[in-house]
């Protein structure tokens, strides 16, 4: 059965529509089966009914004609049901509902399965027979197998508007495919096609005898106008990025250089090989290299990679590249979206980008996001090309891409990108306040920082200090691990800025899902793997030496605050307080004037908030890091689209772990505070607040937003909400339990803007 499974999957791929994919599908599947025969009704959401659109056996008149409401005939129990109805006699069901127009009433058996894709049903595979019989089990599961494999087929056709006309008419629902927000907001526009990166790998490595200076030589011309471009690219983008963002293209210049990229190339050819097929034999090498890699951000330097790749490539074919015409209202769709392509367009005319392939940590959604340019990523079933030329809606906040819309459902959304500008404006005003509720109880608002540029954004915002300094950030910019000096020189400069506001400094967290390029680790489950303080306490000489460039960083500051990732239990934090100490030691010794920076944990592990107490006992405080918390309470990878909707930070599990983190936390007087996504959010801090938390730390944008929803409630009414929310036994319940009251309470502007992440 596997390779006719396989046979037919493969056939129904190569056909030339999809009509012609559903023709083969039932033909196939009634040989298989030996069944005489074999349907797929589809959901058309125009008319909401089921609609014959294939069959091998029944009048083949009633395609496209034929159909059934969604709760009518034994089709739609199937599809009620969401499981396999297998019966020998279908006539003498109570759902029976016999389709004239199809010629089905000799058949008496009937083995009905549903075609689901993420959760939602398309429509239902049926085969049937003359004869009163139940179909064995391995039919039936045979049938479910194809169904499964169906489902994609389908989707992706619906996605295509090969089921329903791109151009919907007034009464068609739009089409609406999910991906993972990369920077909020929402954009209106015409799709333009990205160009696509040339594929290397189609590029054969010839051997040549003669004329190697020539090819070394083309080489190093192709490299130079590459340099070249991309110094006007960086150019481009001097008045729209801050200095630190625009460093990311110095990743470019570094992989042309001869310690790099650019020299394994030459040694390459030196080798007696033409340079088209040497470039293509290395890139391929560090694509295969990189896409070991789990870590989304560093993926991603694959994607750069091929960019880069291809640029030389063309340079070496004196092919110049096509020349776009970019519309006023542009959204640039493509399979892969590097940073170059990103600032190619315009400033004034791209309104938002979406991508199949891509993650909310890759260069181009740090740019994006820097730019404010609404991002969409991870959208798997994006039509491409079919979907270039049409209009589109992104949604940011939700993670969605629409189109086939009617002009009200447009009208909406473009209200919404005023009402939304309307509300930062007004937001503008509690800019320099501070934060405390309607009932005059203070809240501490921290920023999360990684770069340089961030800086001038929060101390604008009026972030009373920095909750998390992601000091990874800079090792990824480099090729080789950063000095003590160059590290004291990166940490003053944020310290010095934010001076006498604390700084709070995550240690190195790096590991199996965020890999240096430089320091690779390669693990089948690199979440669970050796990553955060586990790779850190493993390599002291890395960890002591960042922790002195610190503390040398903080002297006569004294502002500084160390925290420790990956915490899973009391002996790490231990070991990690006794190298701390020891490199404290050292610093004094060689004449530095510092105190003792307190030290914290993050509690983002489920072992370590069955510890809390202990680890409050042993530091000077903690901080919930909620993305990998809920990460892993929930088992849900959230840079997963296939998964991303279970990443649910209102999922009573995790509402819980937060009360009881606090909870241990309070006995013991140990300060806490919260540094993940659901600080950000306004919705969630109402319940943050409730629950005891007094400091949070979030993007420096959401500043202004959190700081106004606080101050628009009082404390009694938070725990009000909190102690029914607590009460609920699922997400969906909670979420809209939140809207309905909160828009009581006067913050429904907010709730128009919330992200996916929290809203599902």
């Amino acid at each position: 059965m596997l390779e006719i499974l396989r046979g037919i999957v493969q056939e129904a791929s190569s056909a030339e529509d999809f009509q012609a994919a559903l023709n083969i599908i039932v033909l196939r599947i009634r040989q298989a089966m030996r069944t005489e025969v074999a349907s797929v009704y589809l959901i058309d959401h125009s008319i909401n009914r089921y609609l014959l659109m294939a069959t091998e056996g029944l009048n083949s008149t009633a395609v496209g004609k034929a159909s059934l409401a969604l709760s009518e005939g034994l089709v739609g129990q199937v599809g009620q049901r969401e499981k396999p109805i297998n019966i020998q006699n279908a006539s003498t069901h109570p759902k029976y509902r016999y389709l004239k127009e199809t010629g089905e009433e000799r058949f008496h058996a009937f083995l009905g399965v549903p075609i689901i894709h993420q959760k939602r049903v398309l429509g239902v595979l049926v085969v049937q027979q003359t004869i009163s019989r139940a179909f064995d089990q391995s039919e039936e599961a045979f049938l479910v197998t194809i169904s499964a494999q169906l489902a994609a087929v389908i989707a992706h056709a619906q996605a295509s508007g090969h089921i329903h006309p791109i151009n919907h008419t007034a009464n068609t629902k739009p089409v609406r495919l999910s991906g993972i927000s990369g920077t909020v907001g929402i954009g209106v526009g015409q799709a333009v096609l990205c160009q696509t990166i040339i594929d290397l790998s189609s590029i054969p490595l010839r051997s040549i005898q003669q004329n190697l200076e020539q090819q070394i030589q083309r080489f190093k011309e192709a490299i130079w106008q590459v340099q070249r471009d991309i110094n006007q690219l960086k150019n481009q983008v001097n008045d729209r990025l801050n200095a630190e963002e625009a460093l990311l293209f110095d990743v470019y210049h570094r992989l042309l250089e001869d310690n790099a990229l650019g020299g394994e190339v030459l040694n390459k050819i030196k080798q007696g090989f033409e340079a088209e097929g040497a470039l293509a034999y290395i890139v391929h090498q560090h694509l295969r290299n990189f896409g070991l890699m789990d870590d989304p951000y560093l993926r991603e330097r694959g994607v750069d990679i091929k960019d880069l790749g291809a640029r030389i490539l063309n340079k070496l074919l004196a092919k110049k590249p096509e020349k776009k015409r970019y519309p006023e209202q542009c959204i640039l769709v493509g399979e892969e979206i590097t940073t170059s392509h990103l600032i190619e367009i315009p400033k004034n005319r791209l309104s938002a980008v979406v991508s199949r392939q891509g993650s909310k940590n890759s260069h181009m959604a740090i740019v994006a996001r820097s730019l404010g340019i609404p991002t969409v990523v991870g959208a798997l079933d994006l039509p491409l090309p079919e979907i270039e030329g049409c209009e589109l809606i992104v949604d940011g906040y939700q993670g969605e891409v629409i189109w086939g819309y009617s002009h009200k459902l447009k009208q909406h959304y473009l209200d919404l990108i005023r009402q939304e500008k309307n509300l930062m404006s007004d937001l503008e005003s509690f800019r320099n306040k501070a934060a405390k509720t309607a009932d005059g109880y203070p809240i501490t608002l921290y920023v999360n920082t990684g770069l340089m540029a961030d800086v001038s954004l929060s101390l604008d915002r009026g972030a009373e200090g920095v909750g998390l300094y992601r000091t990874e950030i800079p090792f990824m910019l480099q090729d080789r691990f950063p000095s003590e000096t160059e590290q004291f020189n990166i940490y003053r400069k944020q310290l010095l800025a934010f001076a006498p506001k604390p700084v709070t400094m995550r240690t190195l967290d790096i590991g199996g899902d965020k890999a240096l390029p430089y320091f690779p680790i390669e693990e089948e489950n690199p979440f669970l793997g050796w990553r955060g303080i586990r790779v850190t306490l493993d390599h002291p000489e890395i960890f002591i030496l960042q922790i002195r460039a610190m503390i040398k960083a903080s002297a006569e500051l004294n502002n500084l605050r160390i925290l420790l990732p990956m915490i899973s239990n009391v002996f790490e934090a231990e070991h990690a307080l006794h190298l701390i100490h020891r490199a404290y030691e050292e610093v004094s010794e060689e004449g530095y004037t510092v105190q003792m920076p307190p030290v914290g944990v993050m509690i983002e592990i489920p072992a370590a908030v069955y510890q809390t107490t202990e680890l409050a006992q042993r530091v000077d405080f903690l901080s919930v890091g909620t993305n990998d918390l809920t990460q892993y309470l929930l088992a849900v990878d959230r840079n997963n689209p296939r998964v991303a909707d279970l990443y649910q930070s209102y999922h009573p599990a995790v509402l819980k772990a937060l009360y009881d983190i606090i909870q241990q936390a309070n006995q013991v007087g140990t300060p806490v505070s919260v540094c993940g996504e659901m600080a950000g959010d306004p919705l969630s801090v109402i319940l943050l607040l409730a629950m005891g938390y007094q400091t949070l730390s979030m993007s420096a944008s959401c500043l202004a937003k959190v700081k106004w929803a606080i101050s628009q409630i009082s404390m009694s009414k938070t725990k009000e909400i909190l102690n029914n929310v607590l009460q609920l036994d699922n997400a969906e319940m909670v979420r809209s339990y939140l809207k309905m009251t909160l828009s009581h309470e006067g913050l429904g502007e907010l709730l128009k803007f919330s992200n996916r992440a929290l809203n599902t």
